[in-house]
């Protein structure tokens, strides 16, 4: 079967080791696990996750070619059009699968999304409501999976919250914009790029300021998936008492100054979250199907053409979702 996957590793250029070619149909070499089934793929979405496994994170030399992907919606073995939950537990874990120590995503032990089938467990498939395309639904189970915890579940957020979403125009930050909105907060967002500001407003920010500008108010929450450049800013953007959420360091872990004085003093709480559970996706697509919200598709590409794609993601040329469709 076609698949898009990684043979090598490059930290300075990963995408020498990107191939879209010829890998075993899952169950070709061995048996599929117990409760395991597959799906069709009909949409897969690229995250920076796939970026980080062809530089080598995550991945080892001895588990090459491991097909890339963690996202995707299909068919399964009875027909019905599914979402696939890409976290991976293990089969004794019992709860929120983000806390199994042994959890992983498909594309690290297991062969990924982005291929014409792709094997997982049969409780990690989500139905797909008709409203819904297979591309939208593919944006789903990592960028906007992670933004729902973010602001529902880690972020306790309720309609008439302030928000501030930091950096404005990748998959998690569109999601969050989004989903704030369609959930009755008031939506802040920053960026450096003038034009990424504009779309914000466009797919729901009440206001948008530049990355580091003084806000006209205190919020009660901050999403962070940037880091070191805009850490300093989000804890000075809380309310006493608010809270920084955050899901990535995009622009690096390694922190100038982590604002211990202010987190103390201001009794600020910063909380770490994580992707999702299947039954947080299940209720992300349950929202969007009563709402009509629907995830930013920035561009569409078949798999064959999935190396632009990534080109994209590495250039930083993007609003919103890659999705490679079949």
């Amino acid at each position: 079967m076609e698949a898009v996957h990684v043979t090598a590793f490059s930290t300075d250029d990963p995408l020498s080791g990107l191939v879209v070619g010829e890998r075993p149909e899952p169950g070709a070499e061995q048996p599929l696990p117990e409760g395991w089934t597959t799906v069709t793929v009909k949409a897969a979405s690229l995250n920076h996750h796939d970026l980080f496994s062809l530089r080598g994170v995550g991945l080892k030399e001895d588990q090459l070619p491991m097909i890339l992907g963690t996202d995707a919606a299909g068919i399964d073995e009875d027909g019905n059009e599914v979402v696939v939950h890409g976290v991976i537990s293990d089969p004794s874990w019992r709860g929120d699968e983000t806390l199994d120590p042994r959890r992983s995503l498909l594309s690290e032990r297991h062969q990924g999304t982005m291929a014409e089938k792709v094997a997982v467990p049969r409780t990690n498939l989500v139905p797909k409501p008709a409203s819904m395309s297979f591309a939208e639904a593919a944006c789903l189970p990592t960028a906007w999976l992670t933004a729902y915890r973010m602001l529902f579940t880690r972020g306790v957020l309720k309609a008439g919250d302030t928000v501030l979403v930091q950096g404005a125009g990748g998959g998690v930050a569109t999601a969050l914009i989004t989903l704030a909105r369609a959930a009755g907060l008031r939506v802040l967002a920053t960026s450096r790029d003038e034009a990424k500001r504009e779309r914000a407003l466009e797919i729901g920010a009440h206001e948008v300021f530049e990355s580091g500008a003084r806000l006209p108010v205190k919020v009660d929450a901050v999403m962070e998936t940037v880091g070191r450049a805009t850490w300093s800013h989000s804890i000075r953007a809380l309310r006493p008492g608010g809270r920084i959420v955050i899901s990535g360091t995009t622009s690096g872990p390694k922190l100038d100054d982590a604002e211990l004085t202010r987190i103390f003093f201001l009794q600020l709480s910063v909380v770490g979250s994580t992707m999702g559970t299947r039954d947080e996706l299940a209720s992300l697509v349950t929202m969007l199907d009563a709402t009509g919200t629907r995830p930013l598709v920035d561009r569409e590409l078949p798999m064959a053409q999935a190396r632009d794609g990534f080109a994209a993601m590495l250039d930083g040329e993007l609003f919103g979702k890659v999705v490679f469709t079949r």
